[in-house]
């Protein structure tokens, strides 16, 4: 009789927020691009996240401040 190993498939999710110009649009994609090589599937909400990316652009001052305010939230959120 052969035994067979059950293997869980864990879903891996990645929730990618972005701030900035378009630039930041598109390393995003390609973020995204790179993390669904390995097995991570785009989510529109973060709460079905396993990895949360924030993708921003720290020379203009109001992407940098928009991200400063999502980490707030989220950690508020997650703790």
């Amino acid at each position: 009789m052969e035994l067979k190993k059950k293997t869980k498939l864990i879903s891996k999710k990645v929730f990618i927020k972005t701030f900035g110009c378009q630039m930041n649009e598109y390393d995003s994609n390609r973020i995204y691009q790179s993390v669904s090589k390995i097995g991570y599937e785009k989510t529109e909400t973060f709460e079905k996240a396993n990895c949360y990316i924030i993708n921003t652009c720290h020379i203009r001052d109001k992407a940098k401040e928009k991200v400063y305010h999502e980490i707030g939230r989220v950690k508020k959120i997650l703790i």
